[in-house]
C-alpha cells in the first residue's frame, strides 16, 4: 500500500486535506460548510455520517464543540447575553426575551450535544484517530464516553520556518491521539516572535472561522508523520 484513505473532518479550509493529499493519499474532507477552496473532495455533511466509510486514519480538525471548552465555563452558571452559535433559530430569536433559568438550560443542553459529537468521533470506527481540541472542563469530561486526557499539546510556531508566516502565532492546541504517535516539532521557530493575533480576533461574524483555521506547517507534520506511521503499520501487518 502506498497511499492511505484519510477523512479530515470538520474542515473547511481544506489545509489538512490537501497536505495529506500533497504526499499521494486519496484524502477527503468534511464540514457543515462547503470547502473553502471549491474541491470536489469534500463532504457537505455533519463527520458522524462520514466516520464509518471505511477510513485508515481520521483526522478531525476543530469540531465544533465550544461548549466542552474550559474558558467557555462560566457560561454554564452565568449564561451569556448573546444568544451562542450552536442554538437553534427559534432560540436565537427568543434568546434576549428568555429568564435566566431557561437560559442555563439551553446552555446545559448545548453541552450534552458537544460531548456526543466528541464521543461519537473518539470511539468512530477509524484505527487511527486524532481530534483537535481546546483543554476541557470537568463537566465535559464527565459526559464524553471513555474520556482520556488529550496525549499532546503543541504550539502552531513549533511548526514554522518563517517569523512572518501562518504558523507563527500562538494558539495552544491538544491532540487526542489513538493509534498515532506524539507530533514531533519539525520547525526552526523559539516562540519569541510568535504573534497573539488569534487570541485577540475581534469580535464580529468572521472570528469563529479565523479562530478555528489550521496551520500549514502543523498540518505538514501531521500529513508526513501520522502517514508515514500508518503506512508503516499497514505493510508489517500484511
Amino acid at each position: 500500500m502506498t497511499a492511505l484513505r484519510v477523512l479530515i473532518g470538520c474542515e473547511r479550509s481544506g489545509i489538512v486535506r490537501r497536505a495529506f493529499a500533497a504526499r499521494g493519499h486519496d484524502a477527503w474532507s468534511c464540514d457543515l460548510a462547503p470547502a473553502e477552496d471549491g474541491s470536489n473532495r469534500h463532504m457537505v455533511c455533519d463527520v458522524r455520517e462520514a466516520l464509518g466509510l471505511g477510513w485508515d486514519l481520521a483526522v478531525i480538525c476543530h469540531p465544533p464543540c465550544t461548549r466542552l471548552a474550559n474558558s467557555g465555563v462560566r457560561w454554564l452558571t452565568t449564561p451569556p447575553c448573546n444568544p451562542p452559535d450552536e442554538v437553534t433559530a427559534a432560540e436565537h430569536a427568543a434568546w434576549r426575551g428568555l429568564d435566566e433559568a431557561t437560559r442555563l438550560r439551553i446552555m446545559w443542553r448545548l453541552l450534552d450535544e458537544g460531548a456526543a459529537l466528541f464521543s461519537a468521533c473518539w470511539s468512530a470506527p477509524v484505527p487511527r484517530i486524532a481530534i483537535e481540541n481546546p483543554v476541557m472542563h470537568k463537566h465535559a469530561k464527565a459526559r464524553i464516553r471513555d474520556f482520556r486526557p488529550f496525549s499532546q499539546s503543541v504550539q502552531p510556531w513549533q511548526f514554522g520556518t518563517d517569523p512572518a508566516g501562518p504558523d507563527n502565532v500562538t494558539k495552544r492546541t491538544c491532540l487526542w491521539l489513538r493509534g498515532l504517535p506524539k507530533l514531533t516539532a519539525t520547525g526552526t521557530l523559539d516562540g519569541s516572535t510568535a504573534r497573539d493575533e488569534i487570541h485577540r480576533a475581534p469580535p464580529g461574524p468572521g472570528r469563529k472561522v479565523f479562530r478555528s483555521r489550521f496551520f500549514p506547517g502543523l498540518a505538514a507534520a501531521m500529513a508526513e508523520q501520522w502517514g508515514d506511521h500508518a503506512l508503516n503499520e499497514i505493510r508489517r501487518a500484511a
